[in-house]
């Protein structure tokens, strides 16, 4: 997994994806917090949300427990399903919003 450090950018691919969309508050920010556990320091988490309040809630909460969020390609674009080299999937997904999350080392 490469990124660039100074400048924050997330790599191509996630340590981990989570598709939320459909998901209430609070649960899918109690989701994401969990997500961020079972992945690495400065490792990314990429969440698909709905947009408007849970998009802003969760990247908020985020932020405030000093995890860095940035704002990603939009969720309703196709989005690739990471397998084997040969069985790489492309599938599409809903509407919503996309946020890459970078687990802080606290």
């Amino acid at each position: 997994m490469t990124f660039s450090p100074a400048s924050g950018s997330p790599p191509r691919e996630p340590a981990r994806r989570l598709d939320l969309r459909g998901t209430p508050c609070p649960l899918n920010f109690i989701r994401s917090r969990l997500a961020l556990e079972t992945i690495a320091v400065g490792e990314w988490l990429q969440l698909n949300l709905d947009a408007g309040e849970p998009e802003w809630m969760v990247a908020e909460g985020l932020r405030q427990e000093g995890h860095l969020v940035i704002q990603g390609p939009a969720a309703s674009e196709d989005a690739r399903v990471a397998g084997d080299a040969e069985d790489t999937q492309i599938a599409q997904v809903q509407e919503g919003v996309s946020l890459w999350i970078r687990r802080h080392g606290g």
